[in-house]
């Protein structure tokens, strides 16, 4: 017997959801249900995540992401790791 995960629907303001595809394709979501499936995972159930940046650090922050990702720079996270020791 196959499991169905319970479906939603979700209706979005013209500018969130142009924004929402612009942040799923830069980030590399499969679409936007990804995206929305992964938002509201970390909102709800995961609070690793340091709440402490300020929203300009956060802005800088994925800038840097972005940069990185449009560069074709990423680099492994043991090699991160190794670079900011």
């Amino acid at each position: 017997m196959v499991s169905m995960k319970p479906q939603i629907n979700l209706r979005l303001p013209h500018n969130l959801k142009k924004a929402a595809e612009r942040y799923a394709k830069t980030h590399r979501y499969k679409n936007l249900q990804e995206l929305a499936t992964d938002a509201i995972r970390e909102k709800v159930m995961e609070k690793n995540y340091d709440e402490s940046f300020t929203p300009k650090e956060i802005e800088l922050i994925d800038r840097l992401i972005d940069t990185t990702i449009k560069k074709g720079a990423l680099i492994s996270e043991k090699e991160f790791r190794k670079a900011l020791k």
